[in-house]
């Protein structure tokens, strides 16, 4: 009986985490959509999240996630104000809200399951308002288009992850 503990203790250890694909869901992307694509989408869960704001009041130039304890690379730039949020133990990301207008993303609001949210840029344009299907599932990644270090469209990713312990 230990033995079978021990096996089944190696194989959780090897996919934690992992996104059970019975719970994947796809937020259409919204914006412009002009330039090239990109995806934040990462082995890990997200831990932290930076926005770049290319002035104050304006839009979103990057997006950068963290997964565990990495920083990925940035969808988009870093040109104008960075903005950042370090998510809490067991916290995850469950609404990506915020504005587009004219070929841009204007502003985003990451809402986290312990109702802590994370607002950057100008709230100007339409409105969209991405969360999973699934209750027990999470933000994953970002996927859209930067064209000239500019934001132009974003989608949301979401999956329940499964721990072992």
């Amino acid at each position: 009986m230990l033995h079978h503990f021990l096996i089944l203790s190696a194989v959780c250890a090897m996919v934690i985490p992992k996104p059970l694909p019975d719970f994947y869901y796809y937020s259409l992307a919204v914006g412009g959509g002009s330039g090239n694509e990109y995806s934040t989408a990462h082995e890990g869960r997200i831990t932290g999240i930076r926005v770049w704001e290319y002035f104050w009041g304006s839009y979103i130039s990057g997006i950068q996630l963290r997964y565990d304890s990495n920083w990925m690379e940035i969808a988009g730039s870093n040109y104008g104000n960075p903005m950042e949020m370090e998510l809490f133990d067991r916290e995850s990301i469950t609404q990506v809200s915020g504005k587009y207008y004219n070929g841009y993303i204007y502003e985003l609001i990451f809402v986290t399951n312990q109702g802590r949210s994370f607002n950057v840029g100008l709230p100007a344009g339409s409105s969209f308002n991405f969360y999973p299907t699934h209750r027990e599932s999470e933000l994953r990644f970002l996927s859209g288009r930067q064209n000239g270090g500019v934001i132009t469209s974003i989608g949301a990713h979401w999956a329940m992850v499964h721990n072992c312990v």
